[in-house]
């Protein structure tokens, strides 16, 4: 079982390099898996930072790619077309993994050929401040990518699937489902996403098994201005806009079922603003209120 740990990375060379060793630390023979980096047009010294790592291990397979699209999604596309292992396992550029983390997918692949893809926890890492008293645990999800759903092996519950930056899927079903949808995802600056979404609903719809293994954990380093005003406002419609684009591809009865649900979770967003302020934490609450309009703004209006 041998595994393609792909890491698809836009000026990010400050955490590509520590990322890269946690990689190498882990307990997981160097000959049971390749490390590849798919360079997205950075500006920065990425490209320095992987070749000193490359030189300074020698007896890791790492391969360095350029992506010239700009895109998530291509880029992720990319490392598949030079992968060579039967597992994909897809891994942030700005996180760390634990000394297991290689291990623990690749006995689980090995042991449970049912399983098609699977996803652990992911833990937010913040960079020298403290969470700010406006932070809810969805809204916290949508900031850091946390996800956590204890400590039991599981398939992943009703609308839930792997976090983009701590997945893993076997080969088999891209060749199955197609590769990543190149209109979603982030694009440079742009913080469009779905693109994750888009493949595990088709692999829903596929019934293929989804796994949420509780051992293989990362951590995503939150830098201080995912926290301020002008990001959240930033990110959320670009949410919006990403559930505009992916259901309106499938057709006018995913984008209705869509809206529809936009709506019912407007009376979950009231019923929260309510909780908040009997308990004496009106900001969360009206934090709450303004992701709802800025995803509504992106799904309504694209």
């Amino acid at each position: 079982m041998k595994l393609s740990v792909i890491i698809c990375t836009y000026n990010r060379a400050q955490y590509i390099g520590p990322l890269l060793e946690s990689l190498v630390a882990n307990d997981l023979p160097k000959s049971e898996y390749e490390m590849i980096v798919v360079d997205n047009n950075c500006t920065d010294n990425t490209c320095e930072v992987c070749h000193a790592f490359a030189q300074a291990h020698a007896d890791v397979a790492l391969k360095y790619l350029v992506e010239k699209e700009q895109g998530i999604s291509a880029a992720r596309n990319k490392g598949m077309s030079e992968a060579t292992g039967d597992v994909f396992v897809y891994v942030d550029d700005d996180a760390l993994v634990d000394t297991h983390y290689l291990s623990d997918y690749a006995l689980w692949f090995e042991q449970h050929p049912e399983t098609m893809a699977a996803g652990g926890p992911i833990e937010p890492l913040y960079e020298g401040f403290e969470e700010p008293e406006w932070m809810t645990p969805m809204i916290r999800t949508v900031l850091t990518a946390c996800m956590n759903f204890g400590e039991s092996i599981r398939e992943y519950p009703y609308r839930h699937y792997p976090g983009g930056g701590n997945a893993a899927i076997r080969r088999e079903v891209f060749e199955m489902i197609g590769n990543f949808n190149t209109s979603l995802g982030r694009k440079g600056d742009n913080l469009m996403g779905s693109e994750e979404k888009d493949i595990y609903e088709k692999m829903h719809t596929a019934q293929m098994q989804i796994m949420y293994l509780p051992e293989p954990v990362l951590h995503h380093i939150i830098p201080e201005y995912k926290m301020s005003k002008e990001y959240f406002n930033r990110l959320t419609v670009q949410m919006g806009r990403s559930e505009h684009e992916r259901t309106n591809a499938r057709g006018d009865f995913a984008y209705t079922v869509r809206v529809f649900s936009e709506l019912y979770r407007w009376l979950e967003a009231f019923g929260s603003v309510i909780k908040y302020t009997c308990i004496g934490h009106p900001s969360k609450g009206l934090k709450l209120l303004s992701f709802r309009a800025h995803v509504s703004r992106g799904l309504f209006f694209g």
